[in-house]
């Protein structure tokens, strides 16, 4: 591993994007479900981002359910040119705030209405399937029938690509069989890196990696040497978490969530810190450890 700087922007689709984008998840209530606690600072933190020069957002119908695309609208629409809006389907929330497998034909073609209404759109840029065989993490199962209807709603002008998450390299083997895969969004961190082979065949192929929770499925241990590095360094280590994933690989878009405009602007700021020989160094001696995560 070495500090080079890979090019800021990296092809999503057919769209270049900076690779730091912004994931909506969390502007939803508790769980990912209900309202946000304060709406109007759920919408600044919205607009800020595209000040800031986000042009990747990552949300889905299912976060509220619909309450992260109806703010997006709310706060962005009509939407600049440059921003590329994707989302997830595949998943459903039960009236307990569960979360349910969504695979049916019907699921899927309701959940891409969704989607298209709650944001205001006549096309989606790019919507990713979610594999729901364990909500926890990848599972090996068939994704040919579900990756068919939306390859069919693409067919029909409304969907322009697609993607894939929470799915195992044999998944995405299955899938690209089926239909050109656009990225691939799994759990993936300095910590969790069952991904590493994977992103490099991607990186390869041209096709983008969207790892979520960056700091998700860290020890304690693995947290304290994380958070005194940070401090040596004289950023976060939220910043630091994603400074490394930058430098992973040049296929890697970040989609870090807040609802929080300090935090916001913190994560932004990720994309100027320089780790050193010796830094990046320590934080490999995180590889291979950590957990799993649902998202």
């Amino acid at each position: 591993m070495n500090t080079a700087s890979f090019p800021s922007t990296f092809t999503l689709g057919s769209r270049p994007v900076q690779r730091l984008g912004y994931g909506a998840m969390q502007l939803a209530g508790p769980g990912v479900f209900g309202p946000p606690r304060d709406r109007e600072a759920a919408l600044a933190v919205l607009r800020e981002a595209i000040a800031l020069g986000v042009d990747h957002i990552d949300t889905s119908d299912f976060y509220g359910p619909h309450v992260t695309n109806q703010l997006i609208r709310e706060a962005l629409h009509p939407y600049r040119d440059e921003l590329v809006i994707v989302t997830k389907v595949g998943a459903a929330r039960g009236a307990d705030g569960s979360w349910n497998p969504a695979f049916s034909a019907a699921e899927l073609e309701r959940a891409v209405s969704d989607n298209l209404r709650n944001l205001g759109l006549d096309v989606l840029e790019v919507v990713n399937l979610r594999a729901m065989f364990d909500v926890h993490g990848p599972a090996e199962g068939s994704i040919e029938a579900p990756l068919t209807v939306l390859a069919e709603l693409r067919e029909r002008g409304l969907i322009r690509h697609i993607g894939l998450s929470n799915v195992t390299p044999a998944q995405v083997e299955e899938g690209s069989a089926i239909v050109p895969i656009a990225c691939v969004q799994n759990h993936y961190n300095l910590a969790h890196r069952a991904d590493d082979a994977l992103i490099d065949q991607l990186a390869a192929r041209g096709i983008a990696y969207v790892p979520f929770f960056p700091l998700g499925g860290f020890s304690p241990l693995q947290s304290a040497a994380l958070n005194a590095l940070a401090a040596q360094i004289g950023a976060t280590p939220m910043q630091v978490a994603l400074a490394w994933l930058l430098r992973r690989a040049p296929n890697l878009l970040l989609i870090p969530g807040t609802s929080s405009l300090a935090h916001l602007r913190e994560n932004m700021a990720s994309a100027q810190l320089v780790l050193t020989e010796e830094q990046m160094a320590q934080l490999q001696r995180f590889e291979g450890q950590g957990g799993a995560a649902a998202h």
